[in-house]
């Protein structure tokens, strides 16, 4: 297996995991139904960049998840009409969201931080 492969597995699994949470949210306890959709998009980023460069340094591709993810909250704040039409498509709205909030800020640092937290263990296991 390549070192490609975990984190392009983990990425698939955290994708629909978070658009599954997301589709059954009234299903979900009301704290997973609100929270872990946006956490779980952020880890699937960071395993996605882990995915493209396997050997970069983690803290490096944390670094790059977080440019990624804040900057794409942040683009939320720019209200033009044709960026508006666009996040009113399904894939648009999926990668581009829809209207800023600060408390996604806190949602990405913790998906991320846990992407990492098991990125280490998983790596450690593999030494092991």
């Amino acid at each position: 297996m390549t070192a490609r492969a975990p984190y392009f597995i983990a990425m698939v699994t955290a994708l629909i995991l978070g658009y599954s949470s997301r589709s059954f949210a009234e299903t979900l306890p009301e704290f997973v139904a609100t929270h872990f959709g946006d956490a779980l998009w952020a880890s699937m980023v960071y395993f996605g960049t882990r995915t493209v460069w396997p050997t970069m340094e983690i803290i490096r591709s944390a670094r790059i998840s977080f440019i990624f993810c804040f900057g794409i909250e942040l683009s939320q704040l720019y209200q033009a009409e044709w960026i508006n039409e666009l996040r009113s498509t399904f894939l648009g709205a999926l990668v581009l969201g829809s209207g800023f909030l600060t408390v996604d800020l806190v949602r990405y640092t913790a998906g991320i931080a846990l992407a990492i937290a098991a990125d280490r263990w998983f790596v450690r296991k593999r030494t092991i």
